[in-house]
């Protein structure tokens, strides 16, 4: 059994009558329903800090995040456009035209060089262009 320490407290009349018809039932003592109370009311408080203390902050991040998402999809709509509309506009090459498909993958090579550059720096294409303007 934990060790028990005696308390003297003072309550409002109202809630005193409250407890003694509580504790008039079977089973029920004034103590129990006490200790019950106030370790409710602590796991509360308690809770209700770290909830204050974190909340702004995860706030903050869910925020972030929703941005985050926002913008993948507009920068995947975008692309997804953009792939549709060159495919539409592209004639596709003849299989026998070497000179083509050959200009055509040093292209792509130079596009992934690009990109990859991009990526390691962290230099955004986009903020260049608006730069520019």
């Amino acid at each position: 059994m934990a060790e028990r320490v005696r308390h003297q407290l003072f309550l409002p009349k109202a809630t005193s009558d409250r407890l003694e018809a509580l504790a008039a039932a079977p089973g029920a003592s004034k103590s129990a329903i006490l200790a019950d109370a106030v370790t409710a009311w602590l796991d509360r408080r308690g809770a209700s800090e770290i909830e204050e203390r974190f909340a702004l902050r995860l706030d903050r991040m869910s925020n972030a995040l929703a941005r985050i998402e926002r913008d993948s999809q507009v920068v995947l709509e975008t692309l997804a456009l953009f792939i549709r509309f060159e495919l539409s506009i592209q004639t596709p090459l003849a299989e026998n035209d070497v000179a083509g498909r050959a200009l055509a993958r040093e292209r792509f090579e130079a596009f992934v060089r690009q990109v990859g550059r991009a990526v390691s720096t962290g230099r955004r294409t986009l903020g260049s262009v608006e730069e520019g303007q």
